[in-house]
């Protein structure tokens, strides 16, 4: 597994140019970035095999990577952009590779998730990279309420056109003051790091488009100390218009609390 550059073509390791130049096979999830990657730091790819593997071919293209390794040819497999298995179709790849008792490694580099956590300002020291959200707001929401009161600073890949959508529902479930950054174009010509509350980012992106490759980032949480009289409170108003299921996601991810105790008080109270 070879880690390939996020925009910056020359953020590449000498390692990984080694490896480029020798594996006996290559696989990549966009051929055509490994080609062009490899014309510029002029790595011949010659007769060798670029086998296309990504997550609608893996299935099929597993087994030829697979034969190729039980053959005494060594395979390199790089990522589109970044370290490979981040958000990445690798996975699958490797972990059948190492199922089938095969050696393998990494060659370490360039990570959106990484760069973004150095430019952001926001705590390092604990961090939980957290993917992408769900396109709907109602299970985007949830996720956030689940995430919220972790105390450690959180990292999302994000989609421009949903952007602001995301740093509203954000701000909505964690509050409007917490503090965050979006990441944009890391490396790249045009890269922009844009700190503020939730509230700040989520009113600049609600009106301003956003281009290019995202990466939010939001500062750790602290887990609310909640009274229980608080919560019954919630769950009583909240029943008045939501069925039991819907009550509890609702209070669990306003007050920041557990959704199953939240859930079986509810059920309770449902029943008296």
């Amino acid at each position: 597994m070879v880690a390939t550059p996020i925009g910056n073509a020359r953020d590449i390791t000498l390692r990984t140019l080694d490896i480029l130049r020798d594996a006996d096979v290559l696989a990549a999830e966009d051929t055509r970035s490994l080609r062009r990657l490899l014309e510029i730091h002029g790595v011949p790819l010659g007769e060798r095999p670029l086998i296309a593997y990504h997550d609608h071919n893996g299935a099929r293209a597993r087994p030829r990577l697979l034969a190729a390794l039980e053959a005494g040819q060594s395979v390199a497999y790089a990522s589109e952009a970044g370290t490979p298995m981040i958000s990445d179709p690798g996975f699958d790849l490797m972990r059948a590779a190492q199922e089938a008792g095969y050696p393998t490694t990494s060659a370490p580099g360039a990570s959106a998730v990484v760069t973004a956590l150095t430019l952001a300002g926001l705590p390092t020291d604990r961090f939980l990279f957290a993917g992408f959200l769900p396109n709907a707001s109602g299970a985007r929401k949830k996720a956030l309420g689940e995430l919220g009161p972790l105390p450690a600073t959180l990292v999302f890949y994000e989609s421009p056109k949903r952007l602001g959508a995301m740093l509203s529902d954000a701000a909505q479930v964690m509050g409007d003051a917490r503090d965050a950054a979006v990441c944009r174009e890391l490396t790249k010509k045009f890269e922009e790091v844009r700190r503020g509350t939730l509230a700040e980012l989520a009113a600049f992106y609600g009106e301003t488009q956003a281009k290019g490759e995202i990466v939010v980032l939001i500062s750790k949480g602290e887990a609310p100390v909640v009274s229980e009289t608080v919560i019954e409170d919630a769950i009583k108003e909240a029943l008045e218009t939501m069925s039991v299921r819907d009550a509890a996601d609702s209070v669990s991810a306003r007050l920041g609390v557990k959704r199953r105790p939240v859930y079986q008080l509810a059920m309770q109270m449902a029943k008296a």
